[in-house]
């Protein structure tokens, strides 16, 4: 095998494993090791809840997921692009402004998450 050719893996500080095609938490790239790195690193569904807060239309909460606090920023700044919404991590847990629960739902599971509805 050619030396250029060698899977390489990068953990982050939460034992993650980065990609080795694009070298990003969570993977971009079609080749990458989403199913593999989620089977090894997710020991519990990641929790997607909806919570009203005061006058406004209340917000989705993505909890328990299992990445790198700049991974998080990512997915949540793909979310908040797609979705047209505003959004911010907080303590480690993903609030994105109004009822998105199916549309995180579907995503993650998409990407190889166990994901769980609550509420």
């Amino acid at each position: 095998m050619d030396d250029n050719n060698r899977l390489v893996y990068s953990t982050g500080p939460d034992g993650t494993v980065k990609c080795p095609n694009c070298g990003k938490l969570p993977c971009a790239c079609a080749e990458g090791l989403a199913g593999e790195v989620r089977a090894r690193t997710q020991t519990e569904p990641v929790r997607v809840s909806f919570r009203r807060t005061g006058k406004g239309s209340g917000m989705t909460f993505i909890e328990k997921l299992p990445m790198h606090p700049a991974g998080k920023e990512d997915l949540l700044k793909k979310f908040k692009k797609r979705l047209g919404s505003g959004g911010a991590v907080k303590n480690g847990v993903l609030e994105i402004q109004g009822d998105r629960r199916e549309f995180v739902k579907t995503e993650l599971e998409a990407a190889g998450y166990k994901v769980k509805l609550i509420g």
